[in-house]
């Protein structure tokens, strides 16, 4: 058995430089991947040195960072060639492609940076925050009460730009000598301003529910998904009703560890084909598209994991579902909207149908909905959080221009060279680029 592991294992790394090697040769021969911004012209960088398997995290700010764009020059800096390739098709806004630590010393070099955004907690994020003379901003990929939300890393960078309130005494709870009022700057969820898309069902009178469940996790405390536990059962239970049409998101890491993750997986979406097949007006959708939007603000229920997708629907101000962890280890807090929420466990998915129906007409439940919402997100009239996003960056772009005035110039630190460069080497040989 460990000699199968390992062959295993190596056969999946070999086959991982070869899609390196391949993005790589790709992107050499696509003129768009040498093109740079002007040099003097740049004043947001957003970096993301993740692989393909999470770009679900940089694609939902695409739609805030295009309309950011107007107002102040951005461009998304680029680790991975995988990456490169894909974004190259589809970023609204400038791509760097600085796969080596000397193309991002050029990079940072030639540009006026005010700030660089984070969207994750890649280990290589702190490649880019060596450089001063800018500030370094969290602004993640979503709003949860995930233990990532709290994290000791909040206190690597300068700023975080957080969902609301919610937010701000979650971390005030957890982290040490954090100065919250300075740091934590509330903005919404912008991203909701943007949610929009071709729904891809027809508009009758069947009752949307999205289910939208995370991946199994890494680690017995971040066993939020559902898929296996309570996935088929709530779905068989939807389509057999007759009268709610499922569409179903699943989180793309799905099945990535656990075999039996992703049979579950494989087995929804051969019963939402089989009940497509019965019924052709029923139109059940397996949705596996870039675009997140028009999924949360259509579906009439949605039925999520402890996620960010909780909080994605919950700025929607619309009724949701939170499945409760089977795994006892699971780390969930209840201090805030988990506390509230209505819950659906293992054992009730069968009965998913009364539950959906109450939470759609029970006012009580709404006036609890209504609470949450502002409490999470503050202000969620149209256009809101947009504002308060690009007001934070405008704030902090005032201030570091201030600074740098009066501040003397130095020298950013440099590269170990060679030294840093074979390090990319073997990290693109080991990336998942799926």
């Amino acid at each position: 058995m460990p000699l199968t592991r390992d062959l295993g294992l190596a056969w999946s790394l070999a086959r991982r430089a070869i899609r390196s090697r391949s993005s790589r040769r790709r992107l050499e021969r696509d003129p768009r991947a040498a093109a740079t911004p002007t040099p003097g012209t740049v004043r947001v960088a957003v970096y993301f040195a993740d692989t393909t398997v999470n770009m679900y995290q940089i694609r939902q700010w695409y739609a805030p960072l295009a309309r950011l764009a107007e107002t102040f020059p951005v461009a998304v800096v680029v680790r991975s060639p995988g990456t490169m390739v894909t974004m190259l098709d589809e970023s609204p806004v400038p791509l760097v492609y600085a796969r080596k630590v000397a193309d991002l010393e050029d990079f940072v070099a030639a540009q006026p940076l005010a700030m660089t955004l984070y969207v994750n907690q890649n280990a290589k994020n702190f490649q880019m925050m060596r450089y001063g003379r800018m500030w370094h901003v969290f602004v993640n990929h979503g709003e949860s009460d995930k233990m990532y939300m709290t994290t000791n890393q909040f206190k690597a960078y300068d700023y975080a730009f957080v969902a609301g309130d919610a937010a701000k005494d979650r971390l005030a709870a957890k982290l040490w000598d954090y100065d919250l009022d300075k740091r934590a700057v509330p903005i919404g969820r912008p991203q909701a301003d943007h949610f929009s898309g071709e729904v891809p069902y027809p508009d009758d009178d069947r009752l949307v529910v999205l289910y939208a469940p995370t991946w199994e996790g890494d680690r017995p405390a971040a066993a939020y998904g559902s898929i296996a536990t309570h996935g088929l059962a709530l779905v068989r239970a939807l389509l057999a009703s007759g009268r709610h049409r499922v569409v179903y998101r699943a989180h793309p890491r799905s099945g990535v560890l656990d075999p039996g993750y992703r049979r579950a997986h494989e087995a929804i979406i051969r019963a939402l084909a089989e009940a497509n097949t019965r019924d052709p007006d029923a139109h059940h959708i397996h949705d596996e598209g870039p675009e997140l939007g028009w999924q949360l603000a259509a579906a009439d229920v949605a039925v999520t994991d402890i996620s960010a997708m909780v909080y994605d629907r919950l700025a929607t101000g619309r009724p949701l579902v939170v499945t409760r962890p089977v795994a006892v280890e699971a780390d969930v807090d209840e201090s805030g909207y988990l506390g509230d929420a209505e819950w659906l466990t293992a054992d009730g998915a069968g009965d998913i149908v009364s539950l959906v129906d109450r939470v759609v007409d029970d006012p009580e439940a709404r006036s609890r909905l209504d609470h949450w919402v502002r409490r999470h997100f503050g202000d969620t009239s149209p256009g809101a959080a947009t504002r308060r996003f690009e007001n934070a960056v405008a704030d902090l772009v005032r201030l570091r221009d201030d600074y740098a005035a009066r501040r003397p110039s130095f020298d950013e630190p440099r590269s170990a060279g060679a030294a840093d460069d074979a390090e990319q080497e073997a990290s693109d040989a080991e990336a998942t680029d799926l």
